[in-house]
């Protein structure tokens, strides 16, 4: 049962100065008009836009925007618009699972805001979402109204194909929105703390590697706490594809030398890695502290961090 409308007064309650993130990820990595009109929709009301990365191969877009609650929400509901009139999902697909052509939107709370203050404007933005547009919903991760559909690859499982024979079923019918799907697909929503998107790449083709390793790391295995992994071929190379959804319960350096050390033993090297949008600056000062030995090494120890604490930014 859909919970009940938000107070109205939920922006009204939040303090002045309520800050939210949210990483907005469509089904759409390369036409740079549709991305364009995405970040000109997401930045529409006023939210900064962060970060924006596109890749083909994927044929996904991810978006890292920030500000105002009131600021986010109204340009994440400007997005999805967008998304649903230019993003087909009966046209070729990219190699990275998908619900619909606003894949996902998960809110994170940075300052002024709870998590369930970052729920409740899930909610209240994935009704927006299926009363305007007409888009089946699905809450996921913190927003979740069915607990087994906190965990985004379950919502996600069978992908946009099978959901066009099993969205009228009991236990694929959405949260909010209509049952039944066309070419925008359906649109996931959330909120959760902050999660890094992070890809290593294997010096090789060999992508029954990358999903052994993926298998090995990923929690839902009995690998690392915190860890979700794929294994994937991206432009001929295989790729460990992460989320890590907690970092302070598997720091993101002892990820990378846990993937390293299993291709390792099957005579692979790591080619490079690549970020997804942004990370707590905390999380690059674990992995130094960690592989140059600094006992204690923090932000205070860094000409930027010690400005800082005299109001003195470096641009």
């Amino acid at each position: 049962m859909p919970a009940p409308d938000p107070s109205p007064n939920l922006l009204l309650d939040l303090p002045a100065n309520a800050l939210i993130e949210a990483v907005p990820n469509f089904s759409e990595g390369r036409r740079a008009d549709v991305l364009d009109a995405l970040a000109a929709a997401l930045q529409s009301a006023g939210a900064l836009l962060l970060d924006r990365t596109a890749d083909w191969d994927h044929h996904r877009s991810v978006f890292t925007v920030a500000g105002s609650p009131a600021a986010v929400t109204a340009g994440l509901l400007a997005a999805v618009r967008v998304a649903a009139a230019q993003i087909n999902l009966f046209q070729p697909r990219g190699v990275h699972p998908r619900l619909g052509a606003t894949d996902v939107v998960p809110l994170v709370p940075l300052r002024g805001v709870t998590l369930d203050q970052c729920v409740a404007l899930a909610r209240a933005l994935g009704q927006r979402i299926a009363a305007d547009l007409d888009l089946p919903v699905y809450l996921y991760e913190a927003a979740a109204l069915r607990a087994d559909r906190r965990n985004l690859a379950d919502v996600r499982r069978g992908e946009f194909e099978e959901l066009l024979t099993t969205i009228a079923t009991p236990a694929r019918a959405p949260d909010y929105g209509p049952p039944r799907l066309g070419p925008a697909g359906a649109v996931i929503v959330g909120a959760r703390p902050v999660l890094i998107a992070y890809n290593i790449f294997l010096a090789s083709e060999d992508v029954q590697a990358a999903r052994t390793i993926a298998r090995a790391i990923r929690a839902s295995s009995g690998g690392l706490p915190g860890v979700k992994a794929l294994g994937l071929l991206v432009d001929g190379q295989a790729q460990v594809s992460i989320n890590l959804v907690d970092y302070t319960l598997t720091p993101l350096h002892i990820v990378f030398a846990r993937v390293a050390a299993l291709a390792a033993q099957r005579g692979i090297a790591i080619a490079r890695s690549e970020l997804i949008g942004l990370l707590p600056q905390e999380v690059m000062l674990q992995a130094a502290a960690h592989y140059l030995q600094l006992s204690g090494f923090a932000a205070r120890d860094t000409i930027e961090g010690a400005l800082a604490r005299h109001g003195v930014l470096l641009e």
